[in-house]
């Protein structure tokens, strides 16, 4: 699934193909996605686009009347192509631009979404209850700390929880506890707040530089370039179970946790 840093490099890749560009036409070729896809983004048609944001993994693409709702579920991907380029398989939505560039959503599972909020409307509910950008101030160690007093759940478990802190997913969680030296199944409320400091820093640290290097690489992800991004080769723990840590040189190992891949160093993380 992308994570937040594939999310962003995303948002960063399509925003100067179709920012300030008019929407001549909307097509969508499956509504069948996570969710029917609304006939209120056909509002859009006839709109400039006036940016694009990001909510978490949400992509938020914004006209005068309201924003259509992008989420790439665990398989899809944007791509900005000519407009008379070969439509593909599952090609499902296509924002047609009068620049002669289309926006497409491609995505074989049909795990992502297509929404509409219209302006002055209150927070759809997917939005609603997220939790603070992890690359902002409004995300810290203070906070981070006085939110996990009485939570028994691992530290793992808990800096993924949404309402927490948004888009510290499975790849990068795991990074992060290593580089701060958390084990990941820690109890939440059994660590320091020193520790909290070192792990805050350690998660904006960790995902700042998954967005400079162009997103990690996953079999489902391809930016909107078509390029792939780099930081796989950077990664310590994630997909290394059983091979040497880079710090000490002892085997990782690989146990699940929340049904998720949790790979960690017995010896550095404590």
């Amino acid at each position: 699934m992308p994570e937040l840093p594939e999310v962003e490099v995303t948002r960063l890749g399509i925003t100067p193909h179709i920012a300030d560009q008019t929407i001549d036409d909307i097509i969508i070729r499956n509504p069948n996605m996570r969710w029917p896809i609304p006939s209120e983004v056909l509002l859009a048609k006839g709109l400039v686009i006036q940016g694009v944001e990001r909510r978490a993994k949400y992509l938020l693409i914004a006209t005068e009347l309201g924003s259509i709702i992008l989420h790439l579920g665990m398989s899809g991907s944007l791509s900005v192509v000519p407009t008379d380029s070969e439509i593909k398989k599952h090609d499902h939505f296509e924002l047609v631009l009068a620049n002669g560039i289309s926006l497409r959503l491609n995505d074989p599972r049909r795990f992502g979404a297509v929404l509409w909020q219209a302006v002055g409307q209150q927070a759809i509910d997917l939005l609603s209850h997220l939790g603070p950008e992890p690359l902002t101030e409004a995300f810290n160690d203070t906070r981070l700390y006085d939110m996990s007093r009485k939570k028994k759940t691992a530290v793992k478990t808990f800096i993924m929880d949404n309402k927490v802190v948004v888009g510290v997913g499975n790849i990068y969680a795991n990074e992060a506890l290593f580089m701060a030296g958390i084990h990941p199944k820690r109890a939440a409320d059994n660590i320091s707040l020193a520790r909290y400091q070192k792990l805050t820093q350690c998660i904006k640290t960790v995902l700042a530089k998954a967005i400079e290097q162009g997103g990690t690489t996953l079999k489902d992800f391809t930016k909107a370039d078509g390029k792939p991004g780099y930081f796989a080769q950077s990664l310590n723990v994630y997909g290394r179970a059983g091979l040497p840590c880079v710090s000490c040189q002892r085997e990782l190992v690989e146990i699940r946790l929340g049904q998720r891949a949790t790979v960690f160093c017995k010896h550095c993380q404590t």
